[in-house]
């Protein structure tokens, strides 16, 4: 295995601060990336240090906004600087909302776009021209697996911006392949626990809506936060979602999936997953661009 210089965005907590910490743990350098390090980031910050200088292990916090394009430039060039490119980036950033559709305002589902879908272009702007100038590199991008697997309601706006954010890789990964380029799609379910997914997720803010929804559909996310765990297994947990990540950055070039599905409570998203991927690939091959399946090496 070689050691790769890797950027994970959104890593002060959750799936992202996991994958960063076994990232190092693997004999990776690793950038942290979060926003306001010097603020509300600072303790998650000093808990990536304290993790680094404990474990003897490169990993560290970096200043990145990915809602700012300036932000994320200058990391990406603090970085390069410093090692003279990036082999891997890791599009986690995120946030959930919850409530009925129509008591989001327009301003907040562009908000929840920017976040999980157009903050992934962002990042990319500055990563993948390295990526292409050195013919070499992996883009992973965190989805869901609401994207095509069981979607209840009042998460309409998050599932929407998984599914654009699905879109935007699936076709970014045959744009990129022949600059020799990889991708990889990991797909994490439901985990009620041990991530701040549900516990940091934004509401609607028309509280007039949601009052009159309210009335038939009372207590409708706690039923689905219940289920949800009943469905997963005692033994669910999200840090395999990190592990995964490990293991496909660790595998050569070429011979990385091309999506994973770690999903605990099985809600149908590999099952329609691996149709429409069979699909691709079938269609890739009708028209002689089966080449764009796989970076070239």
């Amino acid at each position: 295995m070689t050691s790769k210089i890797i950027i994970v965005t959104g890593a002060s907590s959750g799936f992202g601060a996991m994958t960063v910490r076994n990232l190092a743990d693997a004999g990776h350098t690793v950038y942290a990336g979060m926003r306001d390090v010097t603020g509300r980031n600072t303790k998650a910050a000093a808990d990536a240090a304290s993790y680094a200088t404990t474990n003897n292990v490169k990993l560290r916090s970096i200043e990145m906004d990915v809602s700012q394009q300036t932000s994320v430039d200058a990391a990406v060039e603090a970085i390069v600087a410093e090692h003279g490119g990036v082999d891997v980036v890791v599009h986690n950033a995120g946030h959930m909302v919850l409530g009925p559709l129509e008591a989001f305002t327009a301003e907040q589902l562009v908000s929840v776009y920017d976040t999980n879908v157009i903050s992934t272009q962002r990042v990319n702007h500055a990563v993948l021209p390295h990526m292409r100038d050195q013919r070499d590199g992996l883009v992973v991008w965190v989805g869901s697996s609401s994207t095509k697997g069981g979607t209840p309601p009042y998460l309409a706006p998050y599932f929407a911006a998984k599914a654009a954010e699905d879109a935007l890789a699936v076709s970014s990964a045959a744009e990129l392949a022949r600059f020799g380029v990889d991708t990889s799609i990991i797909v994490p379910g439901s985990f009620t626990t041990g991530t701040n997914h549900f516990a940091n997720a934004g509401h609607a803010a028309r509280v007039d809506v949601v009052e009159a929804y309210d009335g038939l559909y009372a207590g409708l996310m706690d039923q689905v936060a219940k289920k949800l765990a009943d469905l997963a297994p005692a033994d669910a947990d999200p840090a395999e979602v990190a592990r995964t990540i490990v293991r496909v950055v660790d595998l050569p070039k070429g011979e990385r999936p091309f999506r994973v599905h770690i999903d605990p409570a099985n809600d149908g998203s590999e099952t329609v997953s691996n149709v429409a991927d069979l699909v691709r690939r079938e269609f890739y091959h009708r028209v002689d661009l089966e080449d764009l399946l796989h970076p070239s090496l």
